[in-house]
């Protein structure tokens, strides 16, 4: 939809909305708002409602604290879950200085930064198709999350054993009225575990999506008594959580990636979009992977891609090439997890995949053979690379990569990285319940 102000302040009128909530994302990933009321709708289209950046973590330090809330206005859309007296509406926002300027801080624009670049170099679309896993977990006498599932339903399954299905119908529902269209909706591997797949959008409207998405999905649960997290490895022994991201850039209305008389139907950009993906994921993993928890996702032998290999078929690599071909023709990165901040983990892969286009990359062979059952000399004998192991390897790997450096400009990227070294030096002081169990008694 191509809104305008005016379409905005009458549907607030004619709608009976009572508050409007500005949207934004901070540098972590999580979603902030400043809720109006519906008598300052003409203040919030004129870009007119200020923020104090300086509560925002990673945001601006206290003496540059006045920001203003640009929004988008084609984001407008109701929320269906809230009362039908007195409606809830949002929008979501690029944070601006107060001269007009963008800040630098904002997750929004450094993804838009990224594709102005390849907007420069001739791609009119980077569409982006996100699968984003879940888990329903059951709440406890006080409404606090438990790991308990009430539910003995697998892949795929249906019906009474999935007592989950129910609200996530719920949530399909919901986010369809919010102009999403579901492609998919089913049980996943681990008990508890759900999927949604949205169809693929511009990868601004995509991030977009998801920071909706996972308001829509918390927000139901919760309103049904249940817990849903996020989270990339919320139980031992059990699949994690991931968030497949399936990519393709186009040029001219086609799809750049397409190219019938290449080998398996991919173009010499689509090869050098693999080789850019994987000449810097061990960079960027930091932000497509941002927890402690995140690296007890990607381990071998729960179908996590932890290594370096690319190939068309074989889901044990870190890159698949999905079967579609022609305007479907499309790559598949693995290791995301939805915890991460879907503008800045977007951003680095089109900044990473772009510079394997300019400088012509080309990928290692592909892989076809399961990676999970090479052993290690195996692996070095096709010169597969594992991820790092842990959020501290993945900073230190993120430090020396000026390409996303670069990409996240200074002030996100500092900000960012001294926050999860404060996230991660917290976790290596923890004393945690393993180490209790494991030690208290025998020594």
């Amino acid at each position: 939809m191509a809104y305008t102000k005016e379409d905005i302040i009458r549907m607030v009128k004619e709608e009976d909305i009572e508050f409007i909530r500005m949207q934004f994302t901070d540098i972590f990933g999580q979603l902030k708002n400043v809720a109006i009321t519906a008598s300052q709708v003409e203040r919030a289209v004129n870009n007119e409602i200020m923020l104090d950046g300086s509560s925002i973590e990673g945001f601006v330090r206290i003496n540059e604290s006045d920001q203003y809330l640009y929004p988008d206005l084609d984001s407008f859309t109701v929320f269906p879950w809230r009362p039908q007296h007195g409606k809830v509406a949002r929008l979501i926002c690029d944070v601006h200085n107060p001269d007009g300027t963008p800040f630098v801080g904002d997750p929004r624009g450094v993804l838009k930064r990224v594709l102005e670049k390849a907007k420069r170099m001739g791609y009119d679309a980077f569409n982006v198709g996100p699968e984003a896993e879940f888990f329903l977990f059951q709440t406890d006498e006080d409404g606090k999350p438990t790991t308990k599932t009430n539910d003995e339903a697998g892949y795929f399954d249906l019906g009474p054993l999935d007592h989950g299905e129910g609200t996530r119908r719920e949530i399909c529902i919901a986010l369809e009225q919010m102009g999403f269209e579901i492609e998919a909706s089913h049980h996943e591997v681990a008990q508890g575990q759900h999927e949604i797949d949205f169809k693929y959008a511009d990868a601004l409207r995509t991030a977009d999506n998801i920071m909706t998405f996972k308001l829509a999905v918390k927000t139901l649960a919760q309103k049904n008594g249940l817990h849903a997290t996020f989270m990339p490895k919320p139980i031992f022994g059990i699949n994690g959580s991931g968030m497949h991201t399936n990519m393709s850039l186009f040029k001219d209305g086609k799809n750049a990636f397409a190219d019938p008389a290449g080998e398996k139907g991919l173009s010499k950009e689509c090869y050098s979009f693999i080789a850019g993906l994987l000449a810097h994921v061990q960079g960027f993993v930091a932000i497509t992977n941002p927890l402690v928890n995140s690296y007890k996702r990607l381990v071998p032998g729960y179908e996590a891609p932890c290594y370096l290999a690319w190939s068309a078929a074989n889901r044990s690599a870190l890159i698949r090439i999905p079967v579609s071909r022609g305007m479907g023709t499309r790559v598949e990165l693995r290791c995301p997890d939805p915890c991460c901040n879907p503008y800045l983990a977007l951003a680095v892969c089109l900044a990473a995949g772009l510079d394997g286009i300019e400088k012509g990359m080309t990928p290692p062979p592909e892989i076809t053979e399961n990676i999970f059952k090479m052993d290690e000399v195996t692996r070095k004998a096709h010169g597969i690379a594992s991820l790092p192991g842990s959020l501290e390897e993945a900073i230190l790997a993120m430090e020396s990569d000026q390409l996303v450096m670069d990409t996240l400009g200074q002030h996100v990227a500092e900000n960012y990285i001294e926050g999860k070294w404060k996230e991660w030096d917290e976790y290596r002081t923890r004393v945690s319940s393993w180490e209790r169990e494991k030690y208290i008694v025998i020594y």
